[in-house]
């Protein structure tokens, strides 16, 4: 399967190593070799895919087939991004794609989490909640809103976005976009 190309890596502008070190993790810049990695990773994100009755190869090419588009998407759609892995000894533990200044045409101001995604056994311990306070903590410092989608299905995540001070900003069916302002515009004067 053909794949686009990351772009090339860039230095995240947050230091993050000491708090992923805690979980002994490490930080870095996706390159093309980690995408059978992250294609794992993504399968492993469809948990609703194993109450489909569905022969396993068909699944199977569905699953690659949509991480194909997604990468594709991300890629073309976000080249400034920052398309970041999380390693840990045994291979990759996850991925993080951080768009510092890359909002939409409609809101140029906003900095976008494009995902965060965890594999199974490195959710629940805060690795996620680091990387989000990262991009919250980045984007404060320059005065600017962040904004993310989640799957309207997604309980866990939502939780834990509000929990950081998301908002549901909008609904796009399948998937809700939530946004945290600066904490200056959440002052009351």
């Amino acid at each position: 399967m053909l794949l686009a190309p990351f772009p090339a890596p860039r230095p995240y502008p947050v230091r993050l190593e000491p708090a992923l070190r805690a979980h002994g993790l490490r930080l870095r810049g996706a390159v093309d070799a980690d995408l059978p990695a992250l294609r794992t990773l993504y399968a492993s994100t469809r948990e609703e895919l194993a109450t489909l009755p569905w022969p396993a190869a068909a699944t199977d090419a569905f699953i690659a087939d949509q991480f194909r588009l997604q990468h594709l998407h991300y890629v073309m759609h976000y080249p400034d991004a920052h398309f970041l892995v999380l390693d840990a000894p045994e291979g990759v533990a996850g991925r993080f794609y951080h768009g510092c200044g890359t909002g939409s045409a409609a809101d140029p101001g906003l900095d976008l989490v494009i995902d965060v995604s965890l594999m199974p056994r490195f959710r629940g311990q805060g690795i996620g909640s680091t990387l989000l306070r990262a991009a919250i903590d980045y984007a404060e410092s320059r005065g600017r809103a962040v904004a993310l989608h989640v799957h309207a299905q997604n309980l866990r995540a939502r939780q834990l976005y509000e929990r950081l001070g998301f908002v549901a900003h909008g609904d796009a069916g399948v998937h809700v976009e939530m946004r945290r302002l600066p904490a200056a515009a959440c002052r009351v004067s």
